[in-house]
C-alpha cells in the first residue's frame, strides 16, 4: 500500500493508537521522508538548526553532548517506535548543542516542523495522540532528572535494568554508564558485585 517499509511500519504506529482514514494515512505518507543511516552515522550534528520530528521505525539511535573534557553525556536512546530529535532547537530555530547518532543500521522517518503542525492542525486526533506523547515525555524526563539526584549509582543502575530491559542487551556498557550518570568503572564494580550475590 505504501512505498517503503519504513513509512509502512510509521503508518501502523499510529493506526496501533489511532483509527485514521485512508484519506488522513495518505496525507501523513505524502510528507513522510525516509533517512537510512548506517551505524555510527549522525543524523544531526551539534552546531545545526534541527528542523524535523523523527520517528525510528527500525534500529537505534541515541542522543548526546560532548563537554569541555571530551567526555560525552547520553540525553537519550530511541529504538524502534521511538520519537527522536532536538525538541529545543526546532522550537527556536537555536543551533543545537547535541548530535544523534545511529547506534546500529537505522530506518528512520522523518517528517518536518511545518508539514508536522499541518498534520496537527488538520487531524485533531492525530494532534491529541502527540500531546499524549509529548506529556509523557515531560513526565519522563522529569523521573529521570530526580532519580539522577536522589538515587544511588546502584539505584540508578537497576533503575535503568526495570525500566529499559530492551534497551539494556542493545548498547554498549560505557553508553548505560553515560546514560545514568555514573562513570563506566562504577557500572563495572556494580555488575561484578551483582553478579557475585
Amino acid at each position: 500500500m505504501y512505498q517503503s517499509p519504513p513509512i509502512e511500519h510509521f503508518i501502523r504506529y499510529f493506526t496501533n493508537k489511532i483509527t485514521l482514514s485512508d484519506e488522513e494515512a495518505a496525507q501523513i505518507v505524502r510528507v513522510c521522508i525516509v533517512k537510512k543511516l548506517r551505524k555510527r552515522q549522525l543524523l544531526l550534528q551539534e552546531g545545526d538548526v534541527w528542523r524535523y520530528n523523527a520517528f525510528v521505525s527500525n534500529g537505534f539511535l541515541r542522543t548526546y553532548s560532548i563537554d569541555n573534557k571530551g567526555n560525552e553525556h547520553i540525553l537519550n536512546f530511541a529504538p524502534e517506535n521511538y520519537w527522536s530529535g532536538d525538541r529545543e532547537s526546532l522550537m527556536t530555530g537555536k543551533p543545537s548543542r547535541f548530535n544523534i547518532e545511529a547506534i546500529e543500521d537505522t530506518d528512520v522517518v522523518l517528517v518536518t516542523k511545518e508539514n508536522f503542525d499541518q498534520l496537527c492542525r488538520d487531524i485533531p486526533h492525530f494532534n491529541d495522540l502527540i500531546n499524549q506523547i509529548l506529556h509523557k515525555s515531560f513526565v519522563v524526563s522529569q523521573d529521570r532528572i530526580h532519580a539522577g539526584i536522589s538515587l544511588s549509582a546502584e539505584e540508578k543502575y537497576q533503575k535503568f535494568l526495570d525500566q529499559y530491559p530492551q534497551i539494556a542487551n542493545r548498547v554498549p556498557q560505557h553508553m548505560i554508564a553515560s546514560y545514568i550518570g555514573i562513570t563506566p568503572e562504577t557500572l563495572t564494580r556494580i555488575r561484578r558485585n551483582n553478579a557475585g550475590k
